[in-house]
C-alpha cells in the first residue's frame, strides 16, 4: 500500500468489501457507535449493518454522518446519525434516548470509536491542549460505557462494550492519548468485573498503524516509516479493525471479556512509531545498534 492511496475508503469501496465474518452473524441487534464518521467508526458501521445489524452512527458533526447514514439506507440498511458531543454527560444521555426511541430498546452492542489526538511532544503541552485529549479520550469514554451500562442494567438485558484504544509500544509523541488511553483500557478491565453479573462484557481494541484519513495530521516524510514500524512492514486498514471489532464485541466473543485486543501486525512487540521527526538522539542509537 502506497503513501499515494486514498486515506479514506469511500461508501461503496465499504458496500462491497470482502469479510470473513458470518452473514447475518449480527441479525436482530442494534450497533451504536461514537465517532462513526472516522475511519474505523465508519467501517465498524458499515461492516455491523451489512451482517444485519441495526446502526447507529454519531459523532459531533452530522454533516459527516449523513452522507454515510444515507448511503446505508440507499441499500436497505436500518440506519440512524446522531449527534453528540461525548465530553457533555446531557449530551451522551440524549444520544442513548434518541436510539432508544428510534428502535423500541437500549443497543445491544457500543463502540467506542470517538477520540482526537495531535503529534507534539509532551514537554509543551498546553493544559488547555492536555485537557482536550484527556476529557474526550477518557472522560468522554467513560460517559457512554457508563450510560451503556445503566440502561442495560435498568432494563435488565445483556450488552458488549467495545472501544478503541492505541497500542501504546513504542508510540511518541502523542503522550496525552498514551495516558488517557491507558486509563480506559485499566477502567474496561475493572468494569468487566464488575459488570459481568449485569450480563455486559467489556473489552478494547489496541490498533497499531492503520492507515486511514487520520494520517493526514502527519507530516508526509513522518507518515512514510509507518510501513516498517512493525514485524510485518505493513499498515493495516479501518476494515481489519472493525472486522476485529465485531468479532470480539458480538455473539462470535461471547466468552470473551476484560482483553484488549492487539490489530497491530506485532507492533505491539516490536518496532517504534514516531509521530513527529524521530529525535537525533535516537538516530544516532540506532546507528550504533545497526551500523553500516
Amino acid at each position: 500500500m502506497t503513501d499515494e492511496a486514498p486515506l479514506r475508503l469511500s461508501d461503496d469501496d465499504l458496500a462491497a468489501h470482502p469479510t470473513n465474518l458470518a452473514a447475518g452473524s449480527l441479525a436482530g441487534r442494534t450497533l451504536l457507535v461514537t465517532g462513526g464518521g472516522g475511519g474505523i467508526g465508519r467501517a465498524t458501521a458499515w461492516l455491523a449493518a451489512r451482517l444485519g445489524a441495526r446502526v447507529a452512527i454519531a459523532g459531533r458533526r452530522l454533516e459527516r454522518l449523513e452522507p454515510a447514514a444515507a448511503a446505508m439506507k440507499q441499500r436497505g440498511f436500518d440506519c440512524l446519525a446522531l449527534a453528540v458531543d461525548i465530553r457533555q454527560r446531557d449530551s451522551v444521555e440524549a444520544m442513548f434516548d434518541q436510539a432508544a426511541s428510534h428502535w423500541g430498546a437500549p443497543p445491544d452492542l457500543l463502540v467506542n470509536s470517538a477520540g482526537g489526538q495531535f503529534p507534539q511532544a509532551a514537554i509543551d503541552y498546553s493544559e488547555k491542549g492536555w485537557r482536550a485529549v484527556i476529557d474526550t479520550n477518557l472522560t468522554g469514554t467513560f460517559n457512554a460505557m457508563q450510560t451503556a451500562a445503566r440502561r442495560w442494567r435498568d432494563a435488565q438485558r445483556p450488552g458488549s462494550i467495545v472501544t478503541i484504544v492505541v497500542s501504546p509500544r513504542g508510540l511518541h509523541n502523542v503522550a496525552h492519548t498514551v495516558a488517557a488511553r491507558a486509563g480506559v483500557k485499566a477502567f474496561s478491565e475493572a468494569v468487566a468485573v464488575e459488570w459481568a453479573p449485569l450480563g455486559i462484557r467489556v473489552n478494547c481494541i489496541a490498533p497499531g498503524t492503520i492507515r486511514s484519513e487520520g494520517w493526514q495530521v502527519y507530516q508526509p516524510h513522518v507518515r512514510k516509516r509507518y510501513e516498517n514500524v512493525n514485524p510485518m512492514r505493513i499498515a493495516g486498514s479501518p476494515w481489519q479493525v472493525a472486522e476485529a471489532v465485531l468479532f470480539v464485541g458480538g455473539p462470535a466473543g461471547g466468552f470473551i471479556t476484560g482483553e484488549t485486543i492487539e490489530i497491530s501486525g506485532g507492533g505491539n512487540l516490536w518496532g517504534e512509531t514516531w509521530t513527529t521527526d524521530k529525535p537525533q538522539w535516537f538516530r544516532e542509537a540506532t546507528r550504533v545498534v545497526d551500523p553500516d
